[in-house]
């Protein structure tokens, strides 16, 4: 289970939009610690995830947390990552986190307030810590930006593309546009030796797209047009 720990936020809007981040992402348990009140604010900013607010947990602080959730795994959101002269902040990124997250049991993010993020006593009490890498002219982030981009990257194996009849070309289909683009190529008069590098980027280009068979086949025929213009242009 991950459970998300708001820590003491301050602001009402930013507990509803912490909820619609979860919401977009498949997250559900969301808790909060020693909130500022909840009000229309919360609800307007949460939209679809008004569910998630009303289901949340709040608790007085972090140890009692613990306490009576028994996580297994404590992972701190920092925007100010350490190294050799601050070791409780050095961080890794949200991506290094997902690709290692294999862990069982209950994982409990936590993001900081708005204003001061996490306190070293806090941070001191997690597993490890997460930071996102920033520009150097900004480099804290608004809290719930950071948290829809730690859930992208924790979830993004399970998340799918929500789009009707999409389906990718087939072998067959890309080959069928492979060989299109060879006769076209081949009528250009090129040198063997370029019309051979022409076709290998072609082929190369149509493996990097991740081509639909709708776009193939709409290719497929663009193709077909080129080869009749240019054998009208050679007659």
């Amino acid at each position: 289970m991950i459970y998300v720990v708001f820590v003491e936020p301050e602001s009402p809007g930013n507990i509803g939009f912490m909820a619609r981040t979860m919401k977009n992402f498949g997250l559900t348990n969301l808790v909060l610690i020693n909130p500022c009140p909840i009000e229309n604010e919360t609800w307007y900013h949460a939209m679809h995830a008004k569910d998630i607010v009303r289901e949340s947990k709040t608790y007085h602080s972090l140890d009692e947390f613990n306490q009576k959730e028994q996580v297994d795994f404590l992972v701190g959101t920092t925007g100010v990552a350490g190294g050799s002269h601050n070791v409780p902040r050095i961080a890794v990124t949200p991506e290094q986190l997902s690709e290692s997250m294999n862990i069982k049991g209950n994982i409990a993010l936590l993001f900081g307030r708005e204003g001061n993020g996490l306190s070293n006593p806090e941070i001191k009490m997690c597993d490890v810590v997460m930071s996102i890498p920033t520009h150097e002219s900004y480099p804290i982030m608004n809290v719930t930006h950071a948290a829809a981009i730690v859930f992208y990257e924790i979830c993004k194996n399970q998340l799918t593309f929500n789009v009707e009849d999409m389906e990718e070309a087939s072998l067959i289909e890309k080959e069928s546009l492979i060989s299109s683009m060879d006769e076209i190529i081949g009528k250009l008069g090129y040198p063997p030796h370029k019309s051979k590098n022409a076709s290998t980027v072609f082929r190369r280009i149509l493996g990097r797209s991740f081509i639909s068979g709708r776009e193939a086949h709409t290719l497929k025929g663009t193709l077909r047009r080129i080869k009749k213009r240019v054998d009208a242009y050679k007659k």
